[in-house]
């Protein structure tokens, strides 16, 4: 899959710089063309001559040193491309990245590139997890760059956690397995699809409402996979916690009713539908016109069921394919199955959302993938964005030949 690819992979300055090393071997090896573009603080950690020895190529650190007359390198490097790789990447650079500075070699070429860009941070873990760095990766992510999550386990500075670049092996697997997709073309190209993200919103009154801890993240990671893998995308979004994707139309909806009727408006013309919005089962009777005053020592509130999107689409559908979800706190494999015969799914995805970086609010998931015959995969945890990806893959295999 890469023999013949120009691999641009920009190195900065932490101590998985080694790793660099191994990386650029074995995309050499893989038969890629990989041209080094170094920070001056990865140079402390690694040397310019270890990475042109392994990349047999001159490897790049300034923008001023230009050794052939005949272009401008970084312009040049960013033209060539075929893909742009930044590992390690600091938060330093994850930052000039997400504010389009540019001033070293390695910020210019990316500013320039128009070629795929894949990032795979490495930090320390309380770093990573700042509120700074999560918008950053956030804006660059909206703006299409790829992330490779970085792996948890001991990190240089002695804490354990997430942050330790992953392993060289796994970043070439990811690098092959995109190509591999471009080169397969793209599995939902003409397809139209419809997703729901978020947790719906049941007024009580203009200042009250009932939802729940949904933040939209695993909606919107299906929403932005499926569009790179070629659908035409609808995002239907109830109260959401992130920036919508670029490129994807948005339809903004408050309660289970608003949603259903979204949903419906679209059904006909879809050829998928996910369904991973939280949608209130309750809502109240009645919304009070103005707010409730207090009064009493309790109130009570009349509750109605909402109406069941899920069900009502797998009665109403013909060629779509419908994905639906289950966010479970125990008997998992028994309620999501109860749940696929009950609504007349295609595929049900399920979460135990008591395990650790799993369900509401994480950019993380561990899911396992049901079908009428039974379990189909089971992803560990792993990036939202991932997990749609897996799903989407599966769902492109069976439309054209399920019944």
């Amino acid at each position: 899959m890469l023999n013949g690819k120009k691999i641009v992979l920009g190195v900065s300055g932490g101590i998985a710089a080694y790793k660099a090393a191994a990386l650029t071997s074995k995309l050499v090896q893989k038969g890629a063309e990989v041209h080094v573009i170094m920070t001056a603080s990865a140079k402390e950690f690694i040397t310019e001559l270890t990475l042109q020895s392994l990349s047999r190529n001159p490897v790049y650190t300034d923008t001023f040193d230009e050794r052939d007359a005949s272009v401008v390198s970084h312009i040049n490097l960013a033209d060539t491309a075929d893909l742009v790789l930044v590992a390690p990447a600091t938060a330093n650079v994850i930052a000039k990245m997400a504010h389009g500075l540019a001033d070293d070699m390695l910020t210019t070429t990316l500013l320039a590139t128009t070629a795929p860009v894949m990032v795979a941070p490495a930090m320390n873990v309380h770093m990573y997890e700042h509120p700074a760095v999560i918008h950053n990766m956030n804006t660059l992510y909206s703006r299409g760059v790829h992330f490779i999550e970085p792996g948890v386990g001991q990190l240089a500075c002695g804490y354990v956690g997430k942050g330790r670049l992953e392993e060289p092996e796994t970043i070439v697997d990811v690098i092959e397995r995109f190509f591999g997709e471009e080169e397969a073309g793209k599995p939902l190209l003409g397809k139209k699809m419809v997703v729901t993200a978020g947790g719906t919103i049941e007024r009580i009154d203009p200042v009250r409402y009932i939802t729940n801890d949904s933040s939209g993240k695993m909606g919107v990671a299906f929403a932005k996979t499926a569009k790179d893998m070629g659908a035409e995308v609808t995002l239907i979004a109830a109260n959401i916690q992130v920036k919508y994707p670029e490129g994807i139309t948005v339809v903004p909806v408050q309660s289970a009713d608003d949603m259903h009727q979204a949903v419906f408006e679209r059904l006909e013309q879809s050829d998928i539908v996910v369904k991973a919005a939280a949608v209130a089962d309750y809502r109240p009777m009645e919304a009070a016109k103005q707010k409730i005053k207090k009064s009493g020592e309790t109130l009570t509130l009349e509750l109605v069921k909402t109406v069941d999107i899920l069900e009502a689409l797998g009665k109403a559908k013909t060629h779509q394919f419908l994905i639906g979800f289950a966010a479970e706190t125990n008997d998992l494999e028994l309620h999501a199955a109860s749940k696929l015969e009950r609504k007349n799914a295609d595929l049900i995805v399920a979460n135990d959302v008591t395990q650790e970086g799993v369900g509401f609010g994480t950019d993380t998931n561990a899911v396992k993938i049901f079908d009428k015959q039974g379990l189909v995969k089971e992803i560990p945890v792993t990036a939202k964005e991932e997990v749609a990806r897996q799903v989407l893959l599966i769902a492109a295999s069976r439309m054209d030949g399920r019944k």
